[in-house]
């Protein structure tokens, strides 16, 4: 007999777990509150252009999402670099740059590390010196969970510049936290796998079109390729657990033989039955971190960076995403803003303001461009917080209620919380799902 499942979600994960589901055989149906497919992976028209909600790369290391890619048809869709190259500029003119060598790890990057110009020669030396060190650290130890990385740091003779200058611009992005935040155990599952293990992992992908057209319209076509129904703007108001599992969603109610909850971990705390996890896994504990993005449409080409990260400075990284807005003159940067908390209470016209001063300092041309447009996204959400002891909080797939299986990156999948932590997220789900 063929298996029903049904999906709460149309986010990565949900989306993920459908598609996972109906190429096993499973018939299966996915509700989405919103309108569109895709939750915080985005775009929105705003006058004729189009912009993401927030700026995301991938990694090569990041399989599952580029086999998602592929299993939606968009894999045309996105750039990934032949060999990592991170340009990383300060005011002034002081640049350098994070590239790999054709160099087996972790010697890959001791090249670019040694000409480094952000940090001084015996900074340079330290910096090695912790990098082999956090390389023989195990993320599933729990131990290293109950510490922060900046202390770790600390501990292993990493100056304040070499903290600003190399370990949080890997780490704020890839966690949404500071160093002094982030669990331990989250740092080294991200320099251990991103960069420190495998020579190719940390080459760095991004969108080339609207994050809409790759996670909603392409995803939307390959759903209903595989049979898969959608419905959208339908909010779940409970879910049915017992001799079926259902979930009631406005007027209807969606039944079947195993559900998948590829919801938010806030959102999901509140629609689990109480006996749903084991004791003390407690979602709603794990807390949200925010994004903030700040979009600006000039005049005039400023830089010919396609991105750039950025030290000493109140910008983090910029990305030039003119070809994907759809801007035909001028330039399109989006000022990515990671552990932003600090910004959140930010009117959006003082943000724009304090990113093109901050701008000016580091591309000079900036100074001689007309602001056409500048706009601000805040996903108070992005994320949740992976700060010592967070990993006690996100449960695997599987529930204690048969057929009632979990999906998001929030879950136990060993990332943080990234697109290839959701698709894999998704995809252990539907595989426990539509055997159930």
């Amino acid at each position: 007999m063929t298996a029903r499942v049904v999906v709460v979600g149309g986010g990565l994960a949900g989306v993920a777990a459908a598609l996972a589901a109906a190429d096993g055989g499973a018939e299966v149906v996915l509700v989405e509150r919103r309108a569109r497919l895709g939750g915080l992976v985005s775009s929105f028209r705003h006058g004729d252009l189009s912009f993401d909600n927030g700026q995301h790369v991938f990694l090569r290391c990041c399989t599952h999402y580029r086999g998602f890619l592929g299993r939606i048809g968009a894999a045309d869709l996105v750039h990934l670099q032949r060999r990592l190259d991170v340009p990383v500029l300060a005011p002034g003119g002081r640049a350098s740059s994070l590239r790999r060598a054709p160099l087996p790890a972790p010697f890959h990057l001791g090249p670019s590390l040694a000409r480094y110009a952000h940090l001084s020669v015996r900074e340079r030396a330290s910096a090695v010196r912790a990098a082999l060190a956090l390389r023989r650290l195990d993320p599933e130890d729990p131990a290293l969970d109950e510490r922060d990385f900046g202390s770790w740091l600390s501990q292993h003779g990493q100056s304040p510049a070499t903290v600003d200058h190399l370990w949080q611009l890997i780490a704020r992005p890839t966690l949404n936290l500071s160093v002094d935040e982030a669990s331990l155990a989250a740092a080294v599952k991200v320099f251990r796998t991103g960069l420190l293990d495998h020579a190719e992992a940390a080459d760095i992908g991004w969108a080339r079109e609207p994050l809409g057209v790759i996670h909603d319209e392409y995803a939307a076509k390959a759903l209903a390729g595989a049979g898969v129904e959608v419905v959208t703007g339908a909010g779940v108001e409970r879910i049915e657990t017992g001799d079926d599992m259902a979930v009631v969603a406005g007027s209807r109610r969606h039944a079947g033989d195993a559900l998948v909850l590829a919801v938010p971990h806030d959102v999901a705390a509140g629609l689990l039955p109480a006996d749903a996890l084991a004791p003390g896994v407690e979602p709603a504990r794990l807390g949200t971190s925010p994004v903030v993005d700040v979009h600006l449409v000039l005049d005039r080409r400023v830089t010919d960076h396609p991105f750039a990260a950025v030290v000493d400075s109140p910008v983090q990284f910029v990305f030039d995403r003119t070809p994907s807005a759809g801007a035909t003159s001028g330039q399109v940067l989006a000022v990515s803003l990671s552990a932003a908390d600090a910004h959140l209470s930010t009117r959006p016209e003082a943000l724009v303001a304090a990113m093109v001063e901050a701008l000016g300092a580091v591309f000079p041309a900036v100074r001689h461009a007309q602001v056409r447009d500048g706009l601000v996204t805040k996903e108070r959400s992005a994320t949740f917080r992976a700060v010592p002891g967070a990993r006690a909080h996100r449960p695997g797939p599987a529930t204690r209620i048969p057929g009632l299986f979990l999906a998001g990156s929030w879950t136990d999948t060993g990332w943080p919380a990234t697109m290839e932590s959701a698709v894999r997220s998704g995809i252990a789900a539907a595989a426990l799902g539509r055997t159930a």
